[in-house]
């Protein structure tokens, strides 16, 4: 099974590590604030302006704390899958986008990064993904803090259970959907006017000519657009995550000590990967202990 870089379980060693974590969201919430508040339009024009510059540092520097927190407690197998997930989110949404479809498809890699190694390292790979899509694709960068949401409420879902039944994903993509458009109806509207592809533009001039104000538009077009989305990613996710053996979802600790499948990352033995799958016996025990007691090298969490 492959073990985290490190065991240690000391609270004065996880200390300095959860005060990482919680700087690092709080910048990338700080950097949200100040782009709400200054409402710089400029940043749609790319990297050359101040604001866009003070955006890229304040989400790769919150997403670099994220990880610089939950590092210690990662296993080698998170290491790998973060720099996927982040590949995925560029790649899947920039076609999306560049097919004008009316949901985005770009969290697909932050969801899955969250279910396999938890709520700080979805939220590490979403605002690393904005931050680093932002340097071809300004309109990317701003929404680095809703993507930072969306992996850390996707973590938080997989630990209370919503993929141990694949018709439960659906239902936790719809709430963080509607979340995710609440908070990203104010970035599209008061710095690209809430200018979007072809299919959310035209949801947001329906409700335009409905008589609703701008922002009111986009709002119910996020929530729209994004609850749809979600669920389509929390799918995908499901479908991804159940058609893994068994014995590579146990790699990851998270994953693992929270039973985040059921009884399919259980504790059981691995020889064979069979331990944890037969649902009797000392298995039974086993994922019964884990829901009590964190594995060793998990953050009790948050990792």
């Amino acid at each position: 099974m492959s073990s985290s870089l490190t065991l240690a379980s000391d609270p004065a060693v996880q200390r300095p590590r959860r005060l990482l974590i919680v700087l690092g969201a709080a910048l990338i919430a700080a950097t949200y604030v100040f782009l709400v508040v200054v409402q710089p339009a400029e940043i749609a024009g790319g990297m050359g302006s101040t604001a866009s510059l003070v955006s890229l540092f304040g989400f790769l520097g919150g997403g670099a704390l994220l990880v610089g927190g939950i590092l210690p407690m990662l296993s080698t197998s998170s290491l790998v899958i973060m720099p996927l997930g982040i590949a995925l989110n560029i790649a899947i949404g920039q076609i999306a986008g560049s097919l004008g479809m009316q949901i985005y498809l770009d969290a697909i890699g932050t969801v899955l990064v969250a279910v396999l190694a938890g709520p700080a390292a979805g939220a590490a790979t979403g605002a690393i993904s904005n931050a680093i899509w932002g340097l071809f694709n300004p309109f990317a960068l701003p929404f680095a803090a809703g993507a930072a949401l969306i992996g850390l409420l996707a973590g938080l879902a997989a630990r209370y259970g919503a993929f141990r039944r694949v018709y439960l994903a659906p239902v936790a993509g719809l709430v963080v959907g509607a979340v995710g458009g609440l908070v990203a109806a104010p970035v599209a509207v008061f710095m690209f006017g809430a200018a979007g592809t072809f299919g959310t533009n035209a949801i947001i001039a329906v409700f335009r000519s409905m008589g609703d104000k701008l922002l009111v538009a986009a709002t119910k077009q996020g929530l729209l657009s994004d609850s749809l989305d979600k669920i389509v990613v929390f799918v995908i996710v499901a479908l991804i995550v159940y058609a893994l053996p068994p014995r590579a979802v146990r790699q990851f600790p998270f994953a693992r000590t929270y039973r985040v499948l059921g009884t399919r990352t259980g504790t059981g033995s691995d020889d064979g990967g069979t331990g944890s799958m037969s649902g009797t016996g000392s298995s039974t025990g086993d994922a019964a202990d884990s829901r009590r007691t964190p594995a060793r090298g998990n953050d009790a969490g948050v990792a």
